[in-house]
């Protein structure tokens, strides 16, 4: 049987509040988003396990101590020089080839990207309990012997980078999960199948060879994160690359994304991908509120299907999909069609 992870922690952070073209809007990683998730599980039968504390060793491995210590203590620090009760950023390096800023302000424009990701008094609570759901489901696969597990990941993670958070994600959990895999495997594929591009995955391991990073997204030419994730950038480590983009036009639907995902499970059987980790989004559902692409749960289905006949471990880790009247269904439908095709995982139907 499948296993699941997740922490009430990760319940604990709410952002509230993003700028969207000069507009202040609703940021739709809600809390919410996590209990409509548990409601897919629930109907699968799944067990659901709290995570194991690993401690700070599996994220440092991905993320820098300056960026971890600004997380931790960012949101004290701007509350005693009269802050708002949001850390969120007012202006932005340069570039950041620079002198490491000593000011409150300067700090949050060093480290996050965009106005998505603000800090509050549990974020950091919230961000690391995400990340120890990826370590332990993936512990689960590495050490368990298991086949599978699912990491019900929120806050998401693929837009963070080594030092820079985006796109409502504060640690790349995918990225954390794929680097707990290479403890035992020689190559692992991160397989990102989100609606936007996983530009902080891209970036943590663009110059290595080791981990083949690929992502199925809206083009981003017209989407976010608007500056990475065309089909040119391919990695660089001795002239080989080692990362995919599989851009696609707004609207794009089931036929189409399954072609690009057709081409991705074929570079990853060439890659010879030792483990996988699945940084699922639901996002790109035509029901979703961010409206990029047009997945049906019937196509949620048959994503799950193709993915669920790799033959070797798999880490499913959540990424994007908010609330929507299909999102419950979505995740429902590629976890029992992964489960069924995948015949080392047994998925019993729990109440519906």
């Amino acid at each position: 049987m499948m296993r699941a992870y997740f922490s009430d922690d990760q319940l604990r952070h709410h952002g509230k509040t993003f700028i969207v073209a000069g507009e202040k809007k609703p940021i739709p990683e809600v809390p919410e988003r996590a209990e409509i998730l548990h409601t897919a599980i629930a109907r699968l039968g799944l067990e659901v396990c709290a995570p194991s504390d690993a401690g700070m060793a599996p994220i440092a491995a991905i993320h820098d101590n300056q960026y971890l210590n600004f997380l931790q203590t960012i949101y004290p620090e701007w509350i005693a020089a009269g802050g708002s009760e949001l850390v969120i950023p007012n202006i932005h390096p340069f570039d950041r080839n620079g002198p490491y800023p000593r000011h409150h302000a300067g700090k949050a424009g060093f480290h996050l990207g965009d106005t998505s990701c603000p800090i509050s008094e549990t974020t950091w609570q919230s961000a690391y309990a995400s990340a120890q759901t990826a370590i332990s489901a993936a512990r689960h696969v590495r050490d368990g012997g298991a086949q599978s597990a699912y990491a019900l990941c929120r806050p998401p993670g693929h837009h963070a980078s080594s030092n820079l958070a985006g796109g409502f994600c504060y640690l790349n959990n995918s990225a954390i999960a794929a680097q707990e895999l290479r403890e035992k495997y020689d190559r692992v594929a991160i397989l990102d199948v989100d609606l936007h591009h996983g530009n902080g995955t891209q970036h943590i391991f663009y110059e290595r060879s080791d981990v083949l990073t690929l992502s199925i997204h809206a083009d981003p030419m017209d989407f976010y994160p608007f500056f990475w994730g065309n089909a040119e950038e391919t990695g660089a480590k001795d002239g080989v690359g080692f990362n995919k983009n599989y851009p696609l036009a707004l609207g794009s639907g089931d036929d189409v994304f399954l072609a690009a995902l057709d081409r991705a499970m074929a570079a990853i059987d060439e890659f010879g991908a030792d483990a996988v980790v699945v940084a699922l989004g639901l996002d790109a559902s035509r029901d979703d509120p961010f409206g990029g692409l047009a997945v049906s749960p019937d196509g949620f289905s048959r994503i799950g299907e193709k993915i669920g006949t790799l033959t070797c471990p798999t880490v499913i880790v959540q990424e994007g999909g908010y609330v929507s009247v299909t999102l419950a269904e979505n995740l429902y439908q590629f976890l029992s069609a992964f489960g069924a095709t995948n015949k080392n995982i047994s998925i019993s139907e729990g109440p519906k």
